[in-house]
């Protein structure tokens, strides 16, 4: 029998997808993200120089930190200070990733872009909402630099959008909320810039196996929903 979507989402239906961009005063740049009951707030801070090993290369550089509030869960979130979770880093290492393949750092100049991700609420995709949304606050952060003269034209080079697909019932499923997330028996997240081609691909069998003919499925379907993505921030963004 067919999964049944708890919200009554098609198989290849994204969540209602936002942007609001300037979400708060101080930032650079900053867009409040929501997939469906996801709310990620991305904001980008840009300050002169480079970390060391980029020092004198005229290369710019960006960074991003990922967190999750207290109460973005059911169950109050410990605070994470000096010592990070693993989870922590490798969600803000795969945020930093995705969004320099976007950019053509000599354009950039010797400039540090921070992105910061903070997940207000949690109902599944932090990840791919931060990338998502990280990449329109870099544009707009970018926009506004050329519109002040810093920049001659912009570094960016590809648009970039990850969305989550996860077998269920042996089928894919696109952009799994919390409830499918916790049951899948295969999650992905996938992450492709608009030539398009992909940037990363993360993928576990969480139960049993899945094969080649079902992870070309998982990836189409990916493609699809990037897609739309990819509407939805040019939407945002001009």
């Amino acid at each position: 029998m067919p999964w049944q979507r708890p919200d009554g989402r098609k198989s290849n239906q994204l969540r209602p997808i936002s942007f609001e961009l300037d979400y708060i005063k101080f930032a650079t740049s900053s867009v409040l993200t929501k997939f469906g009951e996801t709310k990620v707030l991305c904001t980008v801070t840009i300050r002169p120089g480079v970390p060391k090993f980029l020092a004198d290369t005229a290369q710019g550089w960006l960074t991003a930190e990922y967190r999750m509030l207290p109460g973005a869960t059911p169950e109050r979130q410990q605070r994470e200070f000096m010592k990070l979770s693993g989870r922590t880093q490798e969600i803000q290492r795969l945020i930093g990733r995705s969004l320099r393949s976007a950019l053509d750092m000599n354009l950039l100049g010797e400039r540090t872009i921070i992105v910061d991700a903070d997940v207000l609420q949690a109902d599944a995709g932090t990840r791919i909402a931060s990338i998502t949304g990280g990449f329109v606050a870099v544009a707009n952060a970018m926009s506004k630099l050329i519109s002040q003269g810093e920049l001659e034209r912009s570094p960016i080079l590809h648009q970039v959008a990850a969305v989550s697909v996860g077998l269920l019932e042996e089928e894919p499923y696109l952009d799994l909320n919390y409830t499918e997330d916790v049951v899948a028996e295969t999650d992905f997240n996938v992450v492709m810039n608009d030539k398009p081609a992909l940037v990363e691909v993360q993928g576990t069998a969480e139960t049993g196996s899945f094969s080649r003919a079902q992870l070309n499925k998982i990836l189409d379907l990916a493609e699809v929903g990037i897609k739309e993505l990819f509407i939805a921030q040019s939407k945002a963004i001009s």
